[in-house]
């Protein structure tokens, strides 16, 4: 994986702002604030690699995730890039995945440059998978985060899950 890491870069929060200031003045950022972006071909070894990228990004960050939200961000991260591996790869062969980190919540993103924009499949138990989005939107939710797909300048799309952070225990 392609690391273009930007630290301390752009701030972006998710949308309702948490973890503005309250007296409108900009704050220092915390020691783990910052973006990161890899890239990898969409092939299914770049599924593990992506997992094992963001991971370790957060422990050499000192992000201060609990034990199930790293489980989780790492769950949302396999289900997106499997994704993008399997129904993206043929028009776009290269992905993305994001990493932005603000004060109190970690934000997920995986792109590509498919034009499809994927929605959340019912559960259907005769079928064995085409479950992913549905999964994803049911981490987030269950760790009062937001899930959403976007339409990308370039015509393809991205999927992010932003979560609030919950110092561990």
């Amino acid at each position: 994986m392609d690391n273009h890491g930007r630290g301390y870069g752009p701030r972006p929060r998710p949308e309702g702002g948490a973890g503005a200031p309250v007296d409108g003045r900009p704050s220092d950022p915390l020691p783990y604030e910052g973006v990161w972006r890899f890239t990898a071909p969409a092939v299914d070894a770049s599924v593990p690699q992506a997992r094992h990228a963001v991971r370790d990004l957060l422990l050499r960050q000192g992000v201060p995730v609990s034990d199930d939200l790293v489980h989780g961000l790492l769950l949302i991260v396999s289900e997106l890039v499997t994704n993008a591996v399997r129904h993206a790869a043929l028009l776009s062969p290269m992905l993305a995945v994001e990493v932005a980190v603000g004060a109190e919540w970690v934000r997920v993103a995986v792109e590509d440059n498919h034009p499809y924009r994927p929605t959340a499949l019912e559960a259907d138990h005769g079928q064995t998978g085409g479950r992913g989005l549905l999964l994803v939107t049911e981490i987030a939710r269950e760790a009062g985060g937001v899930c959403n797909v976007e339409h990308t300048a370039s015509g393809g799309k991205v999927i992010w899950v932003a979560l609030p952070l919950k110092p561990a225990r």
